[in-house]
């Protein structure tokens, strides 16, 4: 059964992420300050690794997915409040990292093959939440860009290096995600030296129903 993927994302309103307690506008060193931001987001993916509560429907379940930050801080995924992939669990690796409901987990660090192998093995109606951590594109070809664009990517095909990247999607979906976010590498704007910002999205998709 096709998943739809237009349910639109839930939040609750005025909470303020880690990343808000880390004062851009502070005049510190730069590695100083980069290092103060690691520190916060460590303790706080460690104390609560799934700290946003998300309300949805009947039949549908709860999502958060964070990106790692560089490669230092591993990316996070949350279904239904309970961590499936990060550092408690230490099942995060340096590239792109899938979790499949009620199916597997993934880290691609073992190049291309797996990861086409992987992804063609997902049942028709699994939703399939990714993250990058570290670098997430060099080992990305063709095949595999266009097996994650037809779970509903919008952006996958422009994955540069150590963009950070975070989707949901669903095998046998129509059309695109609501729930993608791409943050671009750039030298002049990025917030961790040589890699940019964590990018996330949360909300609600139904469950898989054979």
């Amino acid at each position: 059964m096709p998943v739809n993927l237009k349910t639109k994302p839930t939040r609750k309103p005025g909470f303020l992420s880690p990343r808000a307690h880390c004062v851009s506008s502070v005049k510190v060193h730069k590695v100083f300050q980069w290092f103060c931001c690691f520190v916060f987001e460590t303790f706080w993916m460690l104390i609560r690794p799934c700290f946003r509560k998300n309300v949805c429907p009947a039949n549908h379940i709860g999502f958060f997915v964070q990106s790692g930050a560089a490669n230092v801080v591993p990316p996070k995924i949350c279904v239904n409040n309970n961590l499936a992939l990060g550092t408690v669990m230490n099942n995060a690796g340096s590239g792109i990292n899938i979790v499949v409901v009620n199916g597997e987990c993934l880290g691609l660090n073992l190049g291309v093959e797996p990861l086409i192998e992987f992804l063609k093995g997902v049942e028709t109606g699994s939703v399939v939440l990714m993250a990058v951590y570290d670098e997430g594109s060099t080992k990305l070809n063709e095949e595999a860009r266009t097996l994650i664009s037809d779970l509903g990517s919008s952006t996958i095909h422009s994955l540069g290096y150590r963009d950070n990247w975070v989707f949901v999607g669903g095998k046998g979906t129509t059309g695109k995600s609501n729930f993608e976010k791409h943050m671009k590498s750039d030298d002049s704007k990025n917030k961790y030296d040589n890699w940019p910002e964590m990018v996330e999205v949360e909300g609600c998709v139904p469950k898989y129903v054979e």
